[in-house]
């Protein structure tokens, strides 16, 4: 039942704001009577995102008033448009933008308040430090994603089941539309990933590693050591006996109805689990050696002007660019894009926008470029635990054999936190956030 309600229809003017317009009397939906969330008032996510590291800085300039109250309350909605997140894990994955910058920044601008934002920034850095300690986690997820691969190839009841997943046709509600939504945008809200894993390891039945594959091939923020353990975490495989289980009321609460699926597992027995490894010791980086380098860029740390002002005086500069590294299949064209992007930019900041790109096949042929430099050092920002970090050590005995040393630089971000991410996050949390 539509009610008439004195409404001002600012959008309808020209020449001024709300103030300037006059009151007109519109039917209205009772149900609109309601508060609107806080976050809800804010422009969607403008997706695809643009990969520069301007735009992350205005992300972040733009997101900075709602990081405290709104976000705390509205961060769990998944809203259409995704208006009360903030945008920013694209460009914290490929360090457009890095950790310290926006805990600095909301830090300053929010001196209580904004603790729920801060933790999400600090989980990522976590994630990373969990994984850097235990690379065999990693280790086992490429092992375990082979296997469930060889096992479609001759299951074809396993493949058919994981094609509807991958595509959007389970029939399950809200599912499906995420799935679309990941492939289309290279985005999804965090709170559904944790729904759409949950779906796909409880309800589905679908090897872990095989959903943990599907988002990084596609999410533009993907990052090996967050969707892993992320993915862990929701079967019960990161902390023992604990599980996520995807339920139907908390779907419809927080996409305020559009989804309501029906036939969800009601039960969530954790994965079979291995012990995990203990943590080895704590990277401590290299040095920024003093002879004759050249500088290499990777996809997952795209501001390196930190060593430029650490003194290092590069004669040429190269990248390594290998996202399709992230899985034996197909990486998304969405999230292809806004690596090369991203890569892109970086390049033009650092005034060389033709610098060679070598791709994983060219190692052998990145060492040749950097003997032809004349250089005896290659330096790097530290790759953590995952693709890029492994074609690094492939590259490495290749440098060495033509007499030049590989530098890996770690971030003093990194180098103070990851010594605390030995146990649980809340355990991390207190060490780093006090």
């Amino acid at each position: 039942m539509l009610s008439r309600v004195l409404v001002s229809r600012a959008g309808g003017c020209k020449g001024g704001g709300a103030f300037s317009c006059a009151p007109q009397i519109v039917p209205v939906d009772p149900t609109d009577l309601r508060p609107k969330p806080l976050g809800m008032d804010q422009p969607p996510l403008p997706l695809p995102l643009p990969a520069t590291r301007a735009a992350g800085l205005a992300r972040l300039d733009a997101f900075l008033p709602r990081a405290g109250r709104a976000y705390a309350a509205h961060r769990n909605e998944d809203a259409p448009g995704h208006p009360a997140v903030s945008g920013l894990s694209p460009y914290l994955r490929h360090r457009l933008i890095t950790e310290a910058e926006v805990l600095a920044a909301v830090q300053a601008h929010h001196p209580t308040g904004a603790d729920k934002f801060l933790a999400e920034v600090w989980w990522r850095t976590y994630w990373k430090g969990w994984l850097e300690r235990r690379p065999g986690i990693w280790a086992g997820y490429t092992q375990g994603l082979t296997a469930a691969l060889q096992r479609m190839g001759g299951e074809a009841g396993l493949r058919a089941d994981w094609d509807a997943a991958c595509t959007g046709t389970t029939g399950i509600d809200g599912f499906d539309h995420w799935a679309r939504e990941l492939v289309a945008s290279g985005y999804m809200h965090n709170h559904a990933r944790m729904w759409f894993a949950s779906i796909w390891i409880f309800t589905l039945r679908l090897p872990w590693e095989l959903g943990a594959d599907f988002f990084l091939r596609h999410l533009i923020d993907g990052d090996p050591a967050s969707n892993t353990l992320s993915w862990r975490w929701v079967g019960g495989l990161h902390t023992p006996g604990k599980t996520y289980l995807a339920r139907p009321d908390n779907i419809a609460r927080y996409t305020d109805g559009r989804f309501r699926p029906t036939g969800l597992a009601t039960r969530a027995d954790p994965l079979p689990m291995s012990p995990h490894p203990a943590p080895r010791a704590m990277p401590q980086g290299d040095d920024i050696p003093a002879g004759p380098s050249v500088l290499l860029i990777t996809e997952e740390d795209l501001s390196p002007e930190f060593l430029l002002e650490a003194g290092l005086n590069p004669q040429a500069i190269a990248v390594l660019t290998a996202p399709d590294a992230r899985s034996p299949l197909a990486t998304g064209t969405v999230a292809l894009d806004f690596t090369a992007r991203g890569i892109t930019d970086c390049l033009h900041r650092l005034a060389t926008p033709d610098a060679p790109r070598f791709a994983k096949t060219d190692l052998a042929a990145l060492a040749d470029w950097a003997q032809a430099q004349g250089a005896q050092a290659v330096v790097t920002p530290y790759a953590p635990t995952g693709p890029i970090a492994r074609l690094l050590r492939d590259l490495a005995p290749l440098l060495h054999d033509r007499g030049i040393t590989l530098h890996r630089i770690l971030r003093d971000h990194d180098r103070g936190a990851w010594p605390h991410a030995t146990g649980g996050f809340f355990k991390f949390r207190e060490a780093v956030m006090g």
